[in-house]
């Protein structure tokens, strides 16, 4: 397989992987701002220690995370309740808003 094929593939493959629905980051952090926030903060950053963070995680990632959730692939006591009320236009605005919340990194010397 050539180079340019491989690459071509595998961007194929990104596109077609990205959430179809538009995504309103505004109505993201409202959403965001009631559920979500107990347990993952407003900021993205978890407020109960068995809950992750979300800030600065790629949208197409937490949108798959979401919908796991929604259909039963992935099960948790309380996300899969919370994702089962959520519409696909409710995880693209919440993945768009995590996602677009800067997060810093300071590597350990």
């Amino acid at each position: 397989m050539q180079p340019h094929s491989i690459w071509g593939g595998l961007l194929l493959a990104a596109i077609t992987a990205m959430p179809t629905q538009a995504q309103d980051i505004a109505a993201g952090k409202m959403k965001a701002a009631g559920t979500c926030a107990v347990c993952h903060g407003q900021d993205g950053l978890a407020k109960v220690p068995d809950a992750p963070n979300l800030a600065g995680n790629n949208a197409v990632y937490l949108a798959r995370q979401l919908n796991a959730f929604k259909n039963g692939e992935r099960k948790h006591e309380q996300m899969s309740i919370i994702a089962e009320s959520l519409s696909d236009a409710d995880i693209a605005n919440l993945a768009a808003w995590f996602a677009a919340i800067k997060v810093t990194a300071t590597v350990p010397q």
